[in-house]
């Protein structure tokens, strides 16, 4: 295999990052992109009564995606943990069940330490731990910790129940960071009560806006000739919208500057522990069987903005639930629920608060017996948005909402949910356009049955899927195996003002990658994408290099090449991933590392 040296520049990196010396040990590395060839809709039929309804066949049910009919490429029946037949349809990916053998399922535990209140996080990992009598002899546990940095793989998968104990033990004894938000939630509402103070004084030292005066006195005559009370409000109501929208149209969004920090800081922090869970997904999907997510989630709002302004008032409302300057319900969650239908995992979320997510008492010191549920404005009504969202990623992906008294019973009904179930298989076309192709499973001539399945999948393009694997590995870099990706970094030199240029050598095993016979020769062609993050999470923009790779015969086992380049940084210190993505097969190699100015002057 012929030597391949470059020496391009793959771009500037022009973040700062943390003070540490040059990496020398062998990184970890990320697996592959999720290659989906089959789509599974496990279809869950009930009789008016909830019962489920057993004894149907491939012929009962009618698929369709986007409204068209689409073949059911694989079909079983599972009921009470038991196949009950041979699987029609023999596809890649799906298992080949015997009559009558145990069908597991694949529980995936996601504890999410960022939002969640300790006291309430211990309560339900306690229920979990007294639930694992309830799983099956086939059925396998993981659990991963999220604590608004890291991720912690608990345990891999396994159904040794000491090991799982162990695991639930450990993820009892990490730190929690809900009081933390608690406690910006409340700063964020005594700094929207002082500016309110604050523009009442201001509104008594000016005069009233001429239009809406006049516009407030003209609805005033018209009640008095007759208009009733209720058309009345409904006026002044629309007059407060359309100020409202106004306001947006100038200024891009109808939160005060103050509510708009809260809650642009909210999104933040939602869009990062969102992220990890479909990290944490995506690593661990390729188990053969049906996966569950039981998504223990500390309060994640279905809207920042929603959130900020609760109890304020309609108006806020009204315009806080279009506002642009946020994300939209789709933008933040819709990655999530797109990735689980698409890889096969059903959502079961689990309320952690309970019945009330805000309690009195100073969060700074942390909860003494006499906490008790805090009734303020918004309490509720906040309450209900943390809910919304459980049910948002469970309808979406055919799981189960575990909501206030159900959490503690969070496991034991997952494992109920999914004994009985019809396991549809279908293979798309692949276009890989980012399109959202809806699913929908129905019952001819069967109007007195219902019918449970996950909603639909996004055709998601592989330029994204490794951006997304490079992205957790920047953000986590705790993947669940490894690959020898070996990066080598010279010792930094001036590179003009306050940069610093580093040689940097990849180390790719060929064994790992493929090449094809061309022309008498074997060649493929590599991508090499680099990016960098400081301390505070700011990142450089992905740099991206095509490769070749090309040699006269078939690489030996063992052989390597050799890949060079030049990247240039700030004079600071860095956190940094470099990834190969094979396009042949999906196989993206992703190192991780921190270089910086290993604590002397630059040359």
């Amino acid at each position: 295999m012929r030597l391949a040296r470059h020496a391009a520049l793959l771009g500037t990196l022009l973040l700062p990052a943390a003070a540490t010396a040059q990496q020398q040990d062998e990184p970890v590395v990320f697996s592959e992109v999720i290659d989906v060839r089959v789509v599974n809709a496990e279809v869950v039929v009930t009789d008016r009564d909830g019962n489920r309804v057993h004894g149907l066949t491939a012929a009962d049910f009618e698929l369709l995606v986007d409204g068209e009919p689409m073949p059911i490429s694989y079909f079983t029946e599972i009921a009470e943990g038991f196949a009950q037949g041979p699987a029609t349809g023999a596809v890649a990916g799906v298992p080949d069940l015997a009559p009558y053998a145990p069908v597991g399922t694949n529980f995936l535990i996601f504890i999410d330490d960022f939002f969640s209140i300790e006291r309430d996080r211990n309560r339900v990992l306690d229920s979990l731990e007294e639930d694992l009598r309830e799983l099956g002899p086939v059925d396998r546990v993981a659990a991963v910790a999220f604590d608004g940095d890291s991720l912690e793989m608990l345990t891999a998968w396994t159904n040794d129940p000491s090991v799982m104990e162990q695991a639930l033990d450990r993820a009892r004894r990490r730190t929690a960071y809900g009081l933390q938000r608690l406690s910006e939630l409340r700063m964020s509402e005594a700094n929207r009560e002082t500016q309110a103070i604050f523009e009442a004084v201001a509104d008594q030292a000016f005069a009233p806006d001429l239009r809406e005066a006049a516009e407030l006195e003209q609805i005033g005559a018209e009640a008095q000739q007759g208009e009733t009370g209720s058309d009345v409000a409904m006026r002044a109501q629309t007059l407060a919208e359309e100020d409202a929208a106004a306001l947006k149209d100038l200024l891009g969004t109808s939160l005060s500057s103050q509510e708009l920090r809260y809650a642009q800081r909210l999104e933040d922090q939602l869009e990062l522990s969102v992220l990890a869970a479909m990290a944490t997904m995506r690593s661990l999907a390729n188990q053969p069987g049906r996966k569950v997510m039981l998504l223990l989630a500390g309060g994640w709002p279905r809207s920042a903005a929603l959130f900020t302004v609760a109890g304020k008032g309609d108006t806020s409302s009204f315009a806080a639930s279009a506002d642009g300057a946020l994300m939209s319900e789709d933008e933040l969650y819709g990655p999530l629920v797109s990735a689980a239908n698409l890889i096969g995992y059903a959502l079961y979320p689990v309320d952690l608060p309970g019945l009330s997510a805000t309690f009195s008492g100073d969060a700074a010191r942390g909860f003494g017996p006499g906490a008790q549920p805090d009734a303020g404005p918004g309490s509720l009504e906040r309450e209900d948005m943390l809910h919304s969202t459980l049910d948002l990623l469970a309808d979406s992906t055919g799981g189960v909402s575990m909501i206030n008294a159900d959490r503690d019973q969070a496991l034991a009904a997952a494992v109920e949910d999914t004994r009985s179930y019809y396991w549809i298989g279908f293979e798309p076309t692949r276009r890989e356009d980012e399109a959202f192709h809806d699913i929908e499973v129905r019952l001819a001539g069967r109007p007195d049955l219902r019918v449970r399945t996950r909603e639909g999948y996004v055709d998601m393009s592989r330029d994204r899927e490794v951006s997304m694997t490079v992205d957790a590995a920047m953000r986590f870099g705790i993947p669940p195996d490894t690959r020898p990706l070996e990066v080598r970094f010279s010792d930094p030199v001036r590179a003009g003002r306050r940069r610093m240029s580093m040689a940097v050598e990849v180390i790719i095993p060929l064994d790992h990658v493929e090449l094809i016979p061309v022309a008498g020769g074997w060649r493929n062609e590599l991508e090499v994408r680099v990016t960098a993050m400081d301390l505070d999470g700011n990142r450089s923009e992905m740099s991206r290099e095509r490769i070749l790779i090309a040699g006269p015969a078939k690489p030996r086992p063992g052989q390597v090449f050799y890949y060079e380049t030049d990247l240039v940084f700030r004079r600071r210190d860095h956190t940094w991933v470099i990834a190969v993505h094979d396009p042949l097969t999906g196989t993206v190699l992703t190192s991780r590392g921190e270089v910086g100015r290993v604590g002397k002057e630059l040359p």
